[in-house]
């Protein structure tokens, strides 16, 4: 591991100040990922910057009726925290799919969305790889592609995005919350924070330098059934070939959000109006125009096949 130097933030914009003030800076708080990646020498921050003194730890009622969980708030709390159990199903579910108990203790729910790809040539220093080494080529493009991406990837990368919590954020329709080193504010729709990976697959998000998500609100409960599956390779503590997350009206209507298929959470509305006529007709919009390798061709009947099993969950 590269050495750096260590700083306590005491305020969200003193944070997102010196992110910009030092060279090649980082955000901490549970690490689960970024040390991980700092071991290897693929994340090399000369400097970190603690955020787990800020207030960000509580899940609090919002005007609008609905919650506002904070940046820091662990994903074991939020899992079982009763108003997610009872009107986010699906979050909880897809939270308690996610990693072992233990990382769940720690992981933060800014630092689930924000975690980085499981791909192994991304892992493998001695690849080519333009996510951690841009304009070096991807070498997962002809190699072993049986977890990779089949729609929205590029020429330029192939990697899919690890987060189970991300696919259920982006079915409810969640908004990001986050402070800019300016000290200004905004809200980012959950749709609008990953990137697909175009020609630029380092850019993963549509973060600034510097800015700092504070917050992850939830509009007000729809209600329905909630259904979250996640189809891997082994019971636990495995990323997704494919999941599934799915909210289900009486009257058929409903969402659903795919991953283990693309670089960001897969969400197209208009697959959405076509849950009533059954997982094959969603499936079809969702992966419109999907380009799939040899290897990873069986993802798009995988998706069928568990989109159908998740609506006939919810349906009863």
């Amino acid at each position: 591991m590269k050495s750096f130097t260590y700083e306590k933030a005491h305020s969200p914009a003193a944070a997102a100040s010196a992110a910009v003030r030092t060279t090649n800076a980082k955000f901490i708080a549970g690490g689960t990922n970024l040390l991980d990646l700092m071991k290897l020498e693929i994340e090399t921050p000369s400097h970190l910057i603690d955020v787990n003194g800020l207030a960000f730890d509580k899940v609090e009622a919002t005007p609008e009726g609905g919650l506002r969980i904070g940046a820091l708030v662990r994903n074991t709390a939020l899992a079982a925290d009763q108003r997610v159990r009872r009107d986010y199903g699906l979050l909880s579910r897809a939270l308690l799919a996610g990693a072992s108990g233990q990382l769940r203790n720690k992981a933060t729910t800014a630092g689930n969305l924000l975690q980085r790809t499981r791909c192994p040539y991304f892992y493998d220093t001695n690849q080519p790889c333009n996510k951690r080494n841009p304009g070096s080529g991807c070498a997962a493009i002809g190699g072993i592609t049986r977890q990779h991406a089949v729609i929205g990837s590029s020429d330029a990368c192939i990697a899919t995005h690890p987060s189970d919590m991300a696919i259920a954020m982006r079915a409810l329709d969640a908004t990001v919350q986050t402070v800019r080193p300016d000290g200004t504010t905004r809200n980012i729709s959950i749709a609008d924070l990953h990137r697909l990976p175009g020609d630029t697959p380092h850019l993963e998000t549509t973060l600034v330098a510097g800015e700092l998500i504070t917050s992850v609100t939830l509009p007000k409960p729809v209600g329905g059934t909630h259904v979250y599956r996640k189809v891997r390779d082994r019971a636990s503590y495995a990323f997704a070939l494919v999941s599934v997350g799915a909210i289900v009206q009486r009257d058929g209507t409903g969402r659903v959000a795919v991953g283990g298929i693309a670089h960001k959470p897969w969400r197209v509305e208009a697959a959405d109006a076509e849950i009533p006529r059954g997982a094959k007709a969603v499936a079809t919009r969702l992966l419109d125009g999907a380009k799939p390798t040899r290897d990873n061709a069986f993802k798009l009947a995988l998706v069928e096949r568990t989109l159908a099993a998740v609506l006939t969950e919810a349906k009863g």
